[in-house]
């Protein structure tokens, strides 16, 4: 079984249209969620993952913009976020701000190995807030994973891709599609071969995407150029 890991789409048709290419083939399709915040195609983006949930195993959560964009709940976000914030709650469709509603804060998932998986965006301590980072310390990833009764825990927030091993758990992050953090302006996802033995099977890839054409859609929007720009860099 090949199970595909996403994260952190946020509205970026384009950055989702190419990570698509590469993980439609994989049986499973996991996602950590945010597919919306940000970027200038949310109604796109959703219709579209709205779709393939219908149609073959795909799991997703939901992430802090997907809940303060459905709910309204934008305290903490900064003027940037914000405004796209309020920009995506006048655009999207009642269809689309439903469907984001009823997603579920947390997933579970079992391979056909057996082994286990939990399903969140930020931790188990804050599910939709808390940040992951990698350079936690060791002690930090076995406090959370004290809330943990599955084998793996998949997060998604930090937009950096990491995995840390404690014991012969693991937490597993793929890093953003939409919008990467770690210097690289390329969209990133994980994939995991469960016919292969853990920890080591587990790679993560990036692929280039359209990404002019994304920075120009957000400009047109009337977004924070700031939105735009920072797509080039990966920050």
């Amino acid at each position: 079984m090949i199970i595909a890991l996403i994260s952190d789409v946020h509205s970026n048709w384009e950055a989702l249209q190419a990570v698509w290419e590469e993980v439609k083939k994989a049986d499973t399709i996991l996602c950590m969620g945010d597919l919306v915040g940000y970027g200038a195609s949310p109604n796109e983006v959703v219709e579209f993952v709205r779709g393939q949930m219908e149609k073959r195993t795909f799991l997703c959560v939901r992430g802090n913009h997907d809940n303060a964009i459905a709910f309204g709940a934008e305290w903490g976000f900064n003027p940037y976020a914000r405004e796209a914030v309020r920009w995506h709650q006048r655009v999207m469709s009642i269809k689309n701000l439903e469907f984001l509603r009823r997603l579920p804060v947390r997933g579970l998932f079992t391979d056909d190995a057996g082994r286990s998986y939990l399903l969140i965006h930020g931790s188990p301590r804050a599910p939709l807030d808390e940040y992951l980072f990698p350079w936690l310390p060791e002690s930090e990833f076995k406090a959370v994973l004290n809330y943990v009764k599955q084998d793996d825990l998949l997060v998604g927030h930090t937009h950096v891709p990491m995995l840390k091993l404690v014991g012969d758990r693991r937490v597993i992050n793929p890093g953003g599609v939409g919008q990467p953090r770690d210097g690289d302006w390329r969209a990133s996802y994980a994939l995991i071969d469960t016919e292969e033995e853990p920890p080591d099977n587990v790679e993560f890839h990036r692929v280039e995407y359209e990404v002019e054409e994304a920075a120009r859609k957000i400009i047109e929007a009337g977004l924070p150029r700031f939105l735009a720009e920072r797509l080039f860099e990966g920050v």
